[in-house]
């Protein structure tokens, strides 16, 4: 019988501070979730946003005027830099991980598929928890994805998950915004639910994620689509992925409608 598995997408606002360092409590606390799990037979692969961010704390302002061409820097610096902090927690847990980046185009049918689908396949098997994150160095603006969101629907696909955890910094999707008194958590969403009403699209400042929660909307109704039951909830509270998995009543839950 093959274990489990949950792929695990962590946004840039979950690991990052209001002045836009990365946190390492907050790598810590993932890292140790997925060791649980890992102990209980459930495999996570983790799509980890981050890069720019890490990239500009080495570099500061840039100068480079063309905004692809410097996030294009801030993430080749960073990239390696997010991987040291990683290699080093899971080390710490008796644990190995590896990185996979990847552009769209390794998503369409055919040989690059193929070959994304023999690596993670071959990760998996060792015991090694992938690290996925796009290719931001050599992504062409064109065929970019829209967000990690996007990415982490793809790798769940491609890997048959059996959940997909978004975490973002809101326990879920509300009627209204999170702080307002009469504004209620949604539990469970399915497919076919008008909840677009209560989204409000969300503005971003350089290096910080490009999705809001309309994106993480759309994606967790795909992806539920396809038969993988998909969370939205909040990174920064504890246990939240350990709890998901465990079936707790944490952030809101997309099934499909058809099932």
């Amino acid at each position: 019988m093959s274990k489990k598995r949950v792929v695990v997408k962590v946004g840039t606002n979950v690991m990052t501070n209001k002045d836009n360092r990365i946190l390492g409590p907050i790598l810590k606390e993932l890292v140790r979730q997925i060791s649980v799990l890992y102990e209980e037979d459930i495999m996570v692969v983790l799509v980890s946003s981050g890069s720019a961010i890490a990239g500009k704390e080495v570099l500061g302002e840039c100068d480079i005027k063309d905004p692809s061409s410097r996030r294009q820097v801030y993430s080749a610096v960073g990239q390696p830099r997010m991987m040291r902090h990683y290699y080093s927690i899971f080390h710490d847990y008796g644990m190995r991980c590896a990185q996979v980046l990847a552009t769209k185009r390794d998503f369409d049918p055919g040989a690059y598929r193929e070959n994304m689908i023999n690596c993670y396949e071959g990760l998996l098997s060792q015991g090694v928890i992938p690290i996925a994150n796009e290719d931001d160095a050599v992504s062409l603006t064109m065929s970019m994805f829209s967000d990690n969101d996007e990415l982490a629907s793809l790798v769940a696909q491609l890997v048959n998950a059996d959940k997909l955890i978004i975490l973002s910094d809101t326990d879920g999707l509300y009627t209204g915004h999170p702080d307002d008194d009469d504004s209620e958590k949604l539990e469970q969403v399915k497919t076919d639910d008008n909840v677009e009403k209560y989204v409000q699209a969300s503005e971003k400042g350089e290096g910080e994620g490009r999705g809001g929660m309309e994106s993480k909307l759309k994606i967790a109704k795909y992806t539920a689509s396809k038969g993988i039951p998909t969370y939205i909830a909040n990174g920064k509270r504890p246990n939240v992925i350990v709890d998901i998995v465990d079936g707790k009543d944490v952030g809101t839950e997309f099934i499909n409608s058809e099932e």
